[in-house]
């Protein structure tokens, strides 16, 4: 799989299927997700960032690049206490590739380990690639895999990864990620619904490649998931200084701060999906408040209302009244603000989250 990161840095278990698949905008996306076509079987169009919006990533980066510096060294820390050098991050791609490249520089330049670092995909409702897993548990000890991603919304894929780890009893399902403002896993960087900046772009932010891609007429059963690679974006491409932007700011003398215990780190991987049953008292909230019959409508927090409105077709942002006016949701209004949808105080509580995007149910148009 080609991208524009250092071999060195991640090795990425995925088919090139660039050229294969023609992107497709939100507008003839979302029908067909709604309709019951797959997203996985489909790539979005990338969105093109105005030089507003780009102004308001810069000024994330500029906001936020120390407190995501903070929440890498603090679980960096953690794995380190677990593994020590005998650590292999397993990114889940895409979102994940650039976290775990961080955890690795921080390792690396703290205690002069060179982790190895691989990225695989996962996919909701299809499972996680098993033959990148087969792939990395022929080289690496299992007690050794770390699984990571860069957030955790309301727990779809968290789910996913322990569904699909029933197969592996000898890895660990436990994911770490930079922010749970759910409160699902014990291995985060903070509980604080922080913006990671990047979450506010997509390839040009994580190594000109798509999001994975799964469709039995071009991935076969000995294939791995596929990405394709833009390289016509190649001049727009900023994920290297994302990454040295925050390397920047990491301090290895900083006492390291661990959030608290998860409080559900336990999950019922058994439950519904579709239940409300599944979900804590927010998401039942908003899923009662605003009358969603489809919990995949709901995407809360910044990384996954960022996602709502850069790919899919919304229908409202809420936002949390405690943080009306907090900057690191500059860059969703701007973008709410270019596609016309609303950006509103929410009308029922959203805990730790300081956004929820909704996408709009196309049965109701």
């Amino acid at each position: 799989m080609q991208s524009s990161y250092s071999p060195d840095e991640v090795e990425i278990l995925l088919k090139d299927i660039t050229g294969l698949v023609e992107p497709l905008p939100a507008e003839q996306r979302e029908p067909l997700i709604q309709s019951g076509v797959h997203y996985c079987e489909m790539l979005p169009l990338e969105y093109a960032p105005s030089e507003q919006y780009m102004a308001a990533y810069r000024n994330a980066l500029d906001c936020y690049a120390g407190a995501t510096a903070q929440a890498t060294a603090s679980l960096a820390e953690q794995l380190y206490a677990r593994h020590g050098s005998r650590l292999t991050l397993v990114s889940l791609a895409r979102a994940g590739i650039p976290i775990g490249i961080l955890l690795r520089r921080y390792l690396l330049g703290k205690y002069g380990v060179p982790v190895h670092h691989y990225a695989i995909s996962i996919i909701r409702g299809r499972g996680i690639d098993k033959n990148a897993v087969d792939h990395i548990l022929a080289r690496c000890p299992a007690e050794s895999v770390q699984f990571v991603d860069g957030w955790i919304g309301k727990g779809a894929i968290l789910y996913q990864l322990r569904e699909a780890l029933a197969d592996y009893p000898q890895l660990n399902p436990q994911l770490a990620v930079l922010s749970d403002p759910a409160g699902l896993t014990d291995l985060c960087g903070t509980r604080e619904d922080i913006l990671i900046p990047s979450a506010c772009l997509n390839a040009t932010v994580t190594g000109l490649i798509s999001r994975t891609f799964l469709r039995s007429d071009i991935i076969g059963p000995q294939d791995y998931h596929g990405a394709a690679y833009y390289r016509e974006m190649a001049d727009k491409d900023i994920s290297h200084q994302f990454l040295d932007a925050i390397q920047a700011h990491f301090d290895y003398s900083a006492p390291i701060s661990v959030p608290e215990p998860a409080s559900a780190a336990i999950l019922d991987i058994h439950a519904d999906p579709r239940s409300l049953d599944r979900y804590g008292p927010v998401i039942r909230g908003i899923a009662e408040h605003y009358k969603i019959r489809d919990l995949n409508f709901i995407k809360p927090g910044i990384g996954e209302t960022t996602r709502v409105l850069l790919r899919r077709i919304p229908w409202k942002v809420l936002v949390n009244p405690d943080y009306e006016q907090a900057m690191d949701l500059r860059h969703i209004r701007q973008l709410a603000r270019e596609r016309g949808v609303p950006c509103e105080p929410s009308e029922v509580p959203l805990g730790h989250y300081k956004a929820c995007g909704l996408i709009r149910d196309l049965a109701d148009v």
